[in-house]
């Protein structure tokens, strides 16, 4: 039931301290009991931190990871007392048998104001009570999290909201509670200022509206992931007041008319995200309202065209940071990026996923958006080298670059040598005719570039050259000489993307097994968010 830990010491015995440890495996979030003879060093030492005052100790625990917290927080009495009174941060495992635990870990952890609550989909989690009592331990938070936990109500939600008034920003997904505890936590959390809400199962077509309550003054940032009926928090968005940043991902529902709405309640928007969201040219005109916009992300918004973008970026003049994945519809093109680079000059980010534009619009948002430090293009069938000469001539303040799936060659990157003054990091990730080659002669010729080049997988980039050659043996493809086929491959009559050729050549020289499957999906798989995290 125990775990004991030695902390040995010159010249005296090993001293322990014991965990007690619950079923759940939570040790390192159960107060900790220290032996009688642990708490006084030996005779013969000297602890030099018995001169630090308690708050000069906290700020040297406050430095150290979660996990050198905990063992630091063995070594003596005085340092478990003030490891947990500066303890602001606390996650925990939310099983069912964190109940039995809150009571002795929220008296060593009693400064608490940030919390976490995990639980995994296998596991039962902590009931209405522990939650309950834990919010009459922790009067003081902040934040809380839930994730996971199916066995909290609105009870508990209502209860918990009463005794945490403070709360600044709530976070829940995957859990079971429905409108009324939702309501139950605006009402009486006055100052909340951050909501993010995620499959939120309890939530129902009959349940009663959610309405911004209390918070309405308060609420800055809502965000709203894979709801079914994420229109039920229509009368929360329509009263925030000082709303500024509003987010969707996979909510169903038509949204056009709720968003003209929106643009008649709320005038502070200056960011949005959109994502798998169905909203047409008719919702972009009403964004297009919003003149204080600064970031836009449209993320798999098919019915989405050029006529609504141009509208956008001719009022909302202010855009800094654009994100645009058109699922390869090609309803955004050309037409509609000449108009940010036209209307847009203070554009800082630029993110183009699944589009093609070319020399055309890419020049004109070199040459009119001076501003623009990082630029992302994946999945891009005219991106080529050109184009990537192009940027490295005219985008003088660019400091980050990423390309991803398209039809660049060592060409191209060599053009960014001679270019881009300010650049400091380039990432090249699956470009059939980018090589190692061609990174090593770029990281060369620019000494403090960053260079991060992660080529195809050799059987794909086989598979390409073998399709265009016929009779050229996989063991003898020249990789340099991939891009010179491109531009036929990118004009076949059937219309037919090299991406999918590259795939089917694929598909006739090797076994149908898993393993392929999942490795084409992890190529395809391109995610806004980690444009710029991937190492």
């Amino acid at each position: 039931m125990g775990q004991s830990f030695s902390l040995p010491r010159s010249g005296s015995s090993s001293p322990s301290a014991v965990i007690s440890q619950s079923p759940s495996g939570l040790s390192s979030h159960i107060p900790v009991e220290i032996s009688p003879d642990f708490d006084e060093p030996a005779t013969n030492e000297i602890d030099y931190t018995l001169n630090l005052p308690d708050e000069c100790l906290a700020c040297v625990f406050q430095s150290l990871s979660s996990g050198d917290r905990n063992r630091s927080s063995l070594v003596c009495r005085r340092w478990l007392k003030v490891e947990g009174e500066s303890r602001h941060r606390l996650s925990l495992n939310a099983k069912s048998e964190l109940a039995a635990a809150v009571p002795k870990l929220f008296l060593r952890f009693d400064s608490v104001t940030k919390l976490a609550l995990k639980c995994d989909r296998r596991s039962i989690s902590i009931p209405d009570d522990a939650l309950i009592l834990i919010a009459q331990k922790c009067r003081n938070l902040t934040r809380l999290k839930l994730r996971g936990c199916r066995e909290i109500t609105d009870v508990g939600m209502t209860v918990f909201s009463e005794n945490c008034s403070n709360l600044r920003k709530f976070s829940c997904g995957s859990c079971n509670f429905g409108a009324k505890g939702m309501n139950a936590l605006l009402d009486n959390c006055a100052l909340l200022e951050e909501l993010s809400v995620k499959r939120l199962r309890g939530i129902t077509d009959a349940a009663e509206a959610i309405g911004p309550g209390k918070a309405a003054s308060s609420l800055r940032i809502v965000c709203l992931k894979d709801l079914f009926n994420g229109q039920s928090f229509k009368s929360l968005i329509l009263g925030a007041k000082n709303l500024r940043s509003l987010k969707l991902f996979k909510c169903s529902g038509e949204w056009d008319t709720l968003f003209g709405l929106i643009a008649d309640k709320v005038d502070g928007l200056v960011e949005i995200h959109l994502d798998k969201l169905q909203l047409t040219d008719i919702g972009l005109y009403a964004i297009s309202n919003f003149v204080n916009l600064e970031i836009l992300h449209l993320v798999k918004t098919p019915e989405c065209t050029n006529s609504g973008l141009v509208i956008v970026a001719s009022k909302c003049r202010l855009l800094r940071k654009l994100h645009i994945d058109g699922w390869k519809t090609n309803r955004i093109n050309d037409e509609g990026l000449v108009a940010v680079a036209t209307y847009c000059p203070n554009l800082q980010e630029l993110v183009l996923i699944g589009l093609n534009p070319t020399c055309l619009s890419l020049e004109k948002i070199a040459t009119n958006c001076q501003n623009l430090e990082r630029l992302a293009l994946c999945g891009s069938e005219t991106i080529g080298d050109a184009e990537i000469s192009c940027i490295a001539q005219k985008c003088i303040a660019l400091k980050k670059l990423c390309i991803k799936s398209c039809p660049v060659s060592d060409h191209g990157i060599k053009a960014l040598a001679a270019g881009c003054p300010n650049l400091v990091k380039v990432k090249v990730k699956k470009c059939r005719g980018a090589t190692l080659e061609g990174a090593r002669w770029l990281r060369a010729s620019r000494g403090s570039l960053a260079v991060n080049l992660e080529a195809i997988e050799p059987e794909f980039r086989a598979a390409v050259v073998l399709e265009n050659a016929g009779e050229e043996e996989i063991g003898n493809v020249n990789i340099s000489n991939t891009q010179n086929r491109a531009n036929d491959e990118a004009s076949s009559s059937n219309g037919r993307t090299v991406s999918f050729k590259m795939r089917l050549a694929s598909f006739s020289r090797r076994n149908l097994v898993p393993c392929t499957f999942r490795r084409w999906a992890s190529m395809g798989a391109i995610r806004t968010r980690n444009v710029w995290d991937e190492n």
